[in-house]
């Protein structure tokens, strides 16, 4: 198919296929296990079975589910409840970050062949895990063959940059009224909160919600502040199933939006104005294939 390209008002326009190659997967080795990131709502059924599927399948699955995003008490039972009967073992871990900084909550991983993420606060999540045994943990069992994933909060914890959910500007010039909802109406330059997330996706930035809570403005910020970086937006009951071999799949039930600026032109730090030319745009729906190292994106049925 051709590209299509499209000139917009801040200079974005389509196209232009990168050869860059982002660095490897994650620290310390390629993995070989695999990442099932989510994008937040409703999970359908068929992706927790691809998740159970790829932890070693019914009977053979232990699962761990680290719910500390969410300040409920109860986040986790129902989902673990919910791997349970697709034929997993499953329990929920809940740590601070002084316990998740022992041996014996790092030794809680040993043998597991999935992990989860929840959804809630993704920095409530880092802030638990982060620096600790039990991190050096999941990163261990990710290289030895599990899977990890997440939703929502859980998604986004999967790269650094990791999106925080916080701007410091908001509206720019044109800041929105104090009972205003709205949020990253501009694409601008440091105006996007982040912070470090698990690094478990290199080369990466994950966005969630992203169709459904129309969240383009702020990867877009991030993508030309961060040329460098891959950024794919997640849509809700969506996933990005990231393979060992580095190649990504689309499943769930709407699309994974990805914005590749690594050839583009961009505007200078000492312009006022964030803009760009060739920055590529793939929509990729359930079924499609993308390849990170080429910018090749591969469409259900091509």
């Amino acid at each position: 198919m051709k590209s299509i390209r499209i000139l917009i008002v801040l200079a974005i326009s389509v196209g232009c296929a990168s050869t860059a190659a982002p660095p490897a997967q994650t620290a310390g080795g390629s993995p070989a296990g695999h990442l099932l990131i989510v994008g937040g709502g409703p999970l359908p059924p068929a992706v927790l079975a691809r998740f159970v599927e790829l932890a070693g399948g019914p009977g053979k699955a232990r699962i761990v589910l680290f719910p500390m995003a969410s300040s409920d008490p109860t986040a986790g039972v129902e989902l673990s409840a919910d791997f349970q009967k697709m034929g997993a073992q499953a329990e929920r871990i809940v740590l601070d970050h002084a316990t998740a900084d022992t041996a014996e909550a790092a030794a809680r991983l040993d043998g597991v062949t999935g992990i989860w993420f929840g959804g809630g606060d993704q920095v409530l999540l880092t802030k638990a895990l982060q620096g600790t045994k039990t991190e050096t943990a999941i990163h261990a069992r990710y290289r030895a063959g599990a899977v990890v994933g997440g939703t929502s909060a859980g998604a986004a914890v999967m790269t650094t940059p990791m999106l925080t959910g916080d701007e410091k500007h908001p509206g720019g010039e044109r800041p929105p009224a104090k009972d205003s909802h709205d949020a990253y109406m501009t694409i601008a330059r440091e105006n996007v909160v982040t912070a470090q997330g698990f690094s478990l996706l290199s080369g990466a930035i994950v966005d969630q919600h992203f169709v459904r809570r129309r969240r383009n403005n702020r990867l877009f910020s991030l993508v030309l502040e961060h040329p460098e970086l891959v950024g794919v937006g997640i849509d809700e009951s969506t996933a990005l199933e990231v393979q060992p071999d580095g190649t990504w799949r689309v499943l769930g039930a709407s699309v994974a939006v990805v914005y590749d600026a690594r050839k583009a032109a961009i505007t200078p730090a000492s312009s006022a104005t964030l803009g760009a030319s060739g920055v590529r745009i793939d929509v990729l729906p359930a079924g499609s294939r993308y390849e990170p190292r080429t910018g090749k994106a591969t469409l259900p049925g091509s």
